[in-house]
């Protein structure tokens, strides 16, 4: 998928950009694009595993984004903190992928996680402390968190393939931050069990 780059951005100029789109201002708009336009892909992508209909599936969610965006509100989150943009769009996209989901199960194949991840999920940033601190490659992850539970799996996927913060991770889910880190901490677990599972094998072969 020929996405540009993606760009962070600081909470007030995510906020700048968010209230100038909300009156319409395409530039704003093409900065939020930006900015969000790899990880929803990639969020999309682990979610679905193809990559045709992740990239039409990250299009029809910023469409859909930009197409309420009018509507979107800062309101309190935990701690009385706004919930974030980013937070209300990966809600949008969890909505999204549940619906092609349920489309998807009358087919006579469903998608899954490709064999050989695409280059695109080769993303250099770390990713949470915890997933830095297994050694784990960024493609062994997203091989093993098919193998999570659903709440798991959301949480690894919205902090570490999407990027978010705990914060933003909880309220796209509807959840407490503490519940969050629980999942993360109980999904890192289950990663490190899996990988040490997968080496035994290994070891005992050679």
């Amino acid at each position: 998928m020929p996405n540009p780059p993606s760009h962070s951005l600081t909470p007030d100029e995510e906020r700048s950009l968010v209230d100038r789109a909300r009156s319409g201002d395409q530039d704003a708009m093409g900065a939020l694009y930006d900015a969000y336009s790899d990880r929803l892909y990639r969020y999309c992508l682990t979610r679905v595993g193809d990559e045709t209909e992740a990239e039409d599936l990250a299009e029809d969610v910023f469409l859909k984004v930009l197409g309420a965006i009018d509507r979107f509100e800062w309101r309190p989150g935990e701690g009385g903190q706004r919930i974030p943009f980013g937070a209300w769009l990966f809600r949008i996209a969890r909505n999204e992928i549940a619906s092609y989901r349920r489309r998807a199960a009358s087919r006579p194949r469903t998608a899954e996680l490709p064999a050989d991840l695409p280059e695109v999920l080769h993303d250099t940033r770390r990713g949470p402390a915890e997933l830095a601190e297994t050694k784990l490659t960024i493609e062994e992850v997203f091989r093993a968190v098919r193998e999570l539970p659903d709440a798991q799996r959301e949480v690894i996927l919205l902090r570490f393939a999407s990027g978010l913060t705990v914060a933003e991770t909880a309220a796209a889910l509807g959840k407490k931050v503490p519940n969050v880190k629980v999942l993360q901490h109980k999904g890192v677990q289950r990663l490190r069990a899996i990988f040490v599972a997968s080496e035994t094998p290994r070891a005992s072969g050679r």
